[in-house]
């Protein structure tokens, strides 16, 4: 392969990124300016009532999930899986829209496109390589949401202990909540902190919950959910009930550690026949180029190199979720 053509790939992929991220950051700068204003006004005759009748304020009111206007907006909202874009983001916590992740995608797809064309000199491997890109967003949110995820149900038992003993202690259950926001882990914190917020501004107890629950989608919380309306209906010893799940909750990441242990050897063999190949194919092109050559100058072996990225890319997939055992 030119050296020349390689290079001219690599800028043209990073033009086409650095390009991306700049729209993409002006375009959330814009928009975030143009939201505090609306917002603003809108909250101005509000803020003035207050301030006369001498009440408190809080910066943490509750969040507006409202669609922004503009042409990307509605094109983002015109395409299928809209919602589960903003599933999406809600649940990996960013400020973004689903018409940045648009933007982010087609910008990485077209610059990761034309390299993979510039380099091989085939509309196939340009147009796999844009569907490669297009799904890199996807990916960083995918992972966001899990660490964050992962966070929350680390720290999630620790946060109901100490709303358990706020309870025993004698304070309310929306106090206790309180005390979980102020005193709790963070990643737990914010989330108690947004429900707590949204109840006291006027939104319905079970509403403010059934939106921890949509935010955080997990089973310990809709567990907690139901357990906390259940209990708010028929009565019962809720700190008993909290103290059962919280024991549940460690019992249950208990046994996820163990499956990971179990299971170390299967990740390990995934990932060496994920990685096997492509050292093997760069050692043997570093060995004899020409033999290697052939994949990429003549049709049939560009076509087995792409049916056998796509029978790898099967096999990771299939791997991963043989391994990954819910509990």
């Amino acid at each position: 392969m030119d050296i020349s053509i390689g290079l001219t790939a690599v800028l043209v992929f990073s033009a086409a990124v650095f390009s991306t991220l700049a729209v993409v950051l002006t375009w959330e700068v814009f928009r975030d300016w143009l939201t505090r204003r609306q917002v603003a006004k809108r909250l101005e005759p509000v803020m003035t009532q207050l301030d006369r009748d001498e009440r408190g304020t809080s910066d943490d009111l509750i969040r507006q999930f409202q669609d922004s206007d503009g042409f990307f907006a509605e094109l983002a909202r015109s395409l299928p899986g809209v919602e589960r874009t903003k599933a999406l983001i809600r649940e990996a916590d960013v400020e973004w829209r689903p018409e940045t992740v648009l933007l982010m995608a087609t910008g990485i797809a077209f610059g990761l496109g034309a390299a993979a064309y510039l380099v091989t000199g085939t509309l196939i491997f340009g147009f796999v390589a844009a569907l490669v890109g297009s799904s890199f967003p996807y990916f960083y949110l995918t992972r966001r949401r899990s660490n964050r995820l992962n966070h929350f149900e680390e720290q999630f038992p620790e946060s109901i202990d100490l709303l358990t003993r706020a309870i025993r202690a004698g304070h309310p259950l929306a106090s206790g909540m309180r005390m979980v926001a102020d005193e709790g882990p963070e990643v737990v914190a914010k989330e108690f902190r947004q429900t707590f917020e949204e109840q006291r501004f006027g939104l319905p107890f079970s509403d403010a919950l059934l939106g921890m629950v949509d935010r955080v989608n997990l089973v310990d919380v809709r567990i907690f959910t139901i357990a906390v309306l259940i209990q708010r209906e028929v009565g019962g010893n809720l700190a008993e009930i909290l103290d059962n799940l919280a024991e549940t909750i460690r019992g249950r990441f208990y046994i996820r550690r163990q499956l990971r242990v179990y299971t170390a050897q299967g990740r390990l063999s995934g990932y060496a026949l994920a990685v096997l190949p492509v050292f093997v194919g760069v050692v043997t092109y570093m060995m004899q180029p020409d033999y290697i050559g052939l994949l990429f100058t003549t049709t049939v072996g560009k076509g087995m190199v792409v049916i056998a990225l796509m029978l790898q890319a099967m096999g990771v997939i299939w791997i991963r979720n043989i391994i990954n055992i819910d509990i």
